[in-house]
């Protein structure tokens, strides 16, 4: 299963996404005037109690694996491409060459660097690292090319020759013994791909930085729970290892969405495949350090999760993926998507009525589970104490709150107007590339 035909796809979305704002909206006025609607609220909110509890006793009855004891490791090692696409990264593009290049690996790996038309001196810090690491690669794309980071990741993909394909951004480091860990889980012929925890390599420098080293600690926390139970398991785009067949079975990557690996996730269940999301290798990556980078990288986050249940909604319904994941997958669309749209509505309505809100209980359970999850999360990616687990719990749900103006403005934006589509360059400081420049031009 390719991705869709796409002519026309933004205004088709802008009319998807306007519908089922009207729905929700609708939906929230009939519970506050029905009978009804608070028997049909709390009925939501055990539905997703019940799938919440499943999570949790998951992580319960299955403890976190000793990282000390061996994995059941392939007798034969396959071939490895590793690939990052970079626009202007001079700053961190050496850092990542040199760690992906000196991986401890006995089988053949190569690394794929695709300069996306850099203006920077990206391409002088290539050239450099090139002459130094046989196994390096570079393919240079032109002004015109298209597609954004789908664009190149596609565009190279014919010239590797890895059976599995990990994806890197710019700003990535990773432990030299990552490969083995990894390609262990592609051990279950069932898994189509990989998904490492993302850890923030700057957490300590301000509350947004802190919180969104918490967020990446909840996220695969999740993941891993919603893997446990038959759910789905999710690709975050940076440390995300694909097998190659399944990749081309899905028809690679969609040049037509802001997020390519939201919508190689969806269609990658679609098919069949699983992911496997783990906490341990994790992904070092930079996080974002002013309100104004978050909210603009979060928007594009949330908007494009939710371009994919608008391009794939009738396969979704038609249980392609199976009941089990087609269950989690309604239940996290409704939290992460529905709850967050209808809360304003929801509250406004209720003053309206002099009543209270009759989402407050779900409302309340996400918020519970959010803050389960995020607990556990950290103490597992961190291995903090209790206590310190738990102030950082605290102040990494203060920072969560953001996640409910973005998902409710994200859901009116797109319902008024077509996306246009727009990948956005978040830009990486790093700390200078390793290997020195000749101060003149080449």
């Amino acid at each position: 299963m390719g991705a869709p035909d796409f002519d026309g796809r933004g205004e088709r979305r802008r009319v998807k996404a306007a519908a089922t704002l009207v729905t929700l909206y609708g939906w929230v006025w009939w519970m506050h005037h029905s009978l009804l609607g608070a028997k049909f609220a709390l009925a939501m909110t055990l539905v997703f109690g019940v799938h919440a509890l499943r999570l949790v006793v998951a992580a319960v009855r299955s403890p976190a694996p000793n990282l000390e004891s061996p994995l059941d490791l392939p007798v034969e090692w396959p071939a490895v491409s590793l690939v990052a696409a970079a626009k202007n990264e001079e700053a961190v593009i050496g850092r990542l060459v040199e760690s992906l290049c000196q991986l401890d690996y006995a089988g053949p790996v190569e690394v794929w660097i695709v300069d996306d038309h850099s203006t920077d001196r990206t391409a002088q810090v290539l050239e450099k690292y090139r002459q130094v690491y046989p196994q390096l690669r570079v393919l240079r794309r032109g002004a015109e090319a298209q597609g954004g980071k789908s664009g190149a990741l596609n565009q190279v993909l014919p010239l590797t020759t890895g059976a599995i394909v990990g994806v890197f951004d710019a700003d990535a480091q990773v432990a030299r013994d990552i490969l083995p860990q990894v390609l262990a889980h592609f051990q279950d012929e069932e898994v189509g791909a990989v998904q490492l925890r993302k850890a923030i390599a700057n957490h300590v420098t301000n509350f947004w930085t802190k919180g969104q080293a918490a967020e990446m600690a909840l996220d695969m926390w999740f993941q891993e729970q919603r893997v446990r139970v038959g759910g789905l398991g999710e690709l975050r785009g940076n440390g995300q290892f694909v097998r190659r067949s399944a990749l081309l079975e899905c028809g690679g990557w969609n040049e037509q969405t802001i997020t390519d690996d939201l919508d190689l996730t969806l269609r990658l269940h679609l098919q069949g495949w699983d992911i496997a999301c783990v906490f341990f290798p994790a992904v070092q990556e930079e996080g974002v350090v002013t309100i104004r980078q978050l909210w603009h990288q979060r928007n594009r986050w949330a908007e494009g999760g939710y371009q994919r249940y608008l391009d794939y909604w009738r396969l979704i319904v038609q249980n392609r993926a199976g009941i089990a994941k087609t269950f989690d997958l309604a239940c996290f669309a409704i939290v992460q998507y529905g709850l967050p749209a209808v809360a304003v509505p929801d509250l406004a309505i209720a003053l309206v009525l002099g009543k209270g809100p009759v989402l407050t209980p779900l409302l309340g359970l996400s918020l519970l589970l959010s803050t389960i999850g995020m607990f556990w999360g950290i103490r597992r990616a961190y291995g903090v104490s209790p206590w310190a687990a738990l102030g950082q719990t605290l102040r990494g749900t203060i920072y969560m709150l953001h996640w409910l103006p973005t998902i409710a403005t994200m859901t009116v934006r797109v319902s008024l107007r077509p996306k246009r589509l727009k990948w956005v360059k978040t830009v990486h400081q790093g700390g200078g590339t390793a290997l020195a420049l000749d101060d003149e031009e080449e």
